[in-house]
């Protein structure tokens, strides 16, 4: 579905892709991880023909950079920067876009439905929390009912309950048979929404892989922002210490660093020593 051969963009005199070959099956969930500054986001934006570039694109065939029209009508995008008119209502939003690309009219309320915003369509932009306005991204991207969808960090800005949702949504996209291209610096979301993780680093591809392999094969590791029960901080901080972990106390919590496979064993410790951890949360190096 996606061919990228040999992609490379400058800015300036500096290489933001440097030589990039990615291919993309029908049907198949990539994501493109790495640091700030990897070159994810370039990427999409020469996909969709947004910037000039050295190198093919191709996209279900048709030549990105000769036919940009007629690309973009393939892709539904969800970018990581939101502009909504803020006076419009989510219908009245819907419907404007809808009738400048042409779609049929009886797509806006099947995404409505599908993003789980029918209760809430009257209500203004401005009036939306931030995950009720990533859903409704996430239905203009639909309204085509696109082959590919472009997600530049849908979740990096949401709270853990709109974050967990538009996971599970993004999740019920992968079975209907799309393509998904989804970048992110999340590498355990990665891991329930695509089948492949393609890393990026100063513009090159370094690793392509599952993306449960991806922590070994670059010898990452993590930290685990551990929320304790009863003030017990200081005591979960001195059993981990005493096992063997980097850990130090940090607010309210405990960090402690852990590689992909130890997770679970620091998690352990602490359950067997009877320290109850209430909530934690992966932090990636």
């Amino acid at each position: 579905m996606i061919t990228i051969e040999n992609l490379v963009k400058h800015y300036g005199r500096t290489a933001v892709l440097d030589g990039v070959d990615i291919e993309i099956a029908d049907g198949e969930s990539v994501g493109l991880w790495g640091p700030n500054g990897a070159g994810k986001t370039t990427i999409m934006r020469c996909i969709l023909g947004l910037v000039r570039y050295e190198g093919s694109i191709r996209v279900h065939g048709i030549d990105a950079k000769r036919r940009p029209k007629a690309t973009r009508r393939l892709i539904g995008t969800v970018p990581q920067e939101l502009g909504f008119y803020d006076d419009l209502t989510i219908r009245e939003t819907l419907q404007l876009t809808r009738r400048l690309r042409r779609a049929p009219a009886e797509r806006l309320p099947l995404v409505i439905e599908q993003v789980g915003l029918e209760q809430h369509a009257a209500k203004r932009v401005r009036e939306l929390s931030g995950g009720m306005k990533q859903r409704l991204a996430l239905a203009l991207a639909l309204l085509d009912d696109p082959p590919v969808l472009l997600l530049d960090e849908p979740t990096s800005s949401l709270d853990l309950a709109s974050r967990e949702l538009m996971v599970r949504q993004l999740e019920d996209l992968r079975g209907e048979g799309r393509v998904l291209l989804l970048c992110s610096h999340n590498l355990e979301e990665l891991a329930m929404l695509v089948d492949r993780v393609v890393a990026l680093d100063n513009g090159r591809v370094v690793e392509e892989c599952p993306p449960s392999q991806l922590a070994d094969r670059l010898g990452l590791s993590s930290w685990l922002h551990l929320s304790v029960a009863g003030g017990d901080e200081a005591r979960a901080h001195e059993l981990l210490a005493a096992k063997g972990f980097n850990a130090r106390l940090n607010g309210h919590g405990v960090l402690v660093e852990v590689s992909a496979q130890r997770k679970a064993v620091a998690l352990g410790h602490l359950s067997e020593s009877g320290v109850e951890v209430l909530d934690f949360e992966v932090w990636r190096r």
